[in-house]
């Protein structure tokens, strides 16, 4: 039975660089690992629900969780309003499960600072050219918006060495799989391995060393 406390990992990419999708592949093939779902005060687009990929509030909600301070972190992208809820975050990282926060670099800053130990990733697209096919394709933006995001890639992609891990979305299935063996190498982490086998080290540790006893001493035992 797992008794650790969850992972933390903090993933940050420019627009369009496909973050949401790898995000949403490791959660359907991986276990014991969820994304935090954020709120926000962007408008709705069509294909998209309420609580199931933002909670949609007012600005005036927004600032009143502010006030009460309920967020981990929280931060303008786009003249729009992001944040993270700090209650679901603990509580659930308490319940052993692993959380991904999907967030741009100005959370994940705030997040390294209240979670050291965090494990962050920072995704790249293969190009500029892509990355603007990729946005034109989705059909989400203006075309203004659009011209927004791509001017914030040097302002977001500035910031690559503040994080731990970094994967290329060249191919999706590779980018997927990087980003499996990152999540699977911090379930190994010391910090993890010793709560999950907290009983096992304490014997090993405790143990008397029997190799060195004489044949005679052991039977005597």
């Amino acid at each position: 039975m797992n008794n650790r406390p969850g992972n933390l990992y903090v993933i940050a990419a420019p627009s369009g660089t496909g973050k949401t999708s790898l995000v949403k592949a490791i959660v359907n093939s991986m276990p014991n690992i969820t994304v935090s779902i954020s709120h926000t005060t962007r408008p709705k687009r069509p294909a998209e629900s309420h609580g199931v990929n933002y909670y949609f509030i007012s600005e005036t909600e927004f600032h009143e969780m502010i006030s009460k301070n309920e967020f981990l972190e929280h931060a303008i992208v786009f003249d729009n309003l992001y944040g993270t809820s700090r209650k679901w975050v603990q509580e659930t990282l308490a319940k052993g499960i692993d959380v991904i926060l999907e967030i741009d670099w100005q959370g994940a800053q705030q997040i390294q600072h209240l979670f050291t130990d965090c494990i962050s990733i920072f995704i790249l697209p293969p190009s500029l050219q892509i990355l603007a096919e990729r946005l034109l394709h989705r059909n989400q933006d203006s075309s203004g918006v659009i011209q927004q995001r791509l001017a914030d890639v040097r302002e977001a992609t500035s910031h690559i060495y503040e994080f731990d891990y970094v994967i290329m979305n060249d191919n999706f299935d590779k980018a997927v799989h990087d980003l499996k063996t990152i999540i699977e190498a911090g379930r190994l982490l010391q910090k993890c391995q010793a709560i999950q086998y907290e009983k096992l080290l304490a014997e090993l540790t405790h143990i008397k060393n029997l190799s060195a006893a004489s044949p005679e001493d052991a039977e005597k035992e």
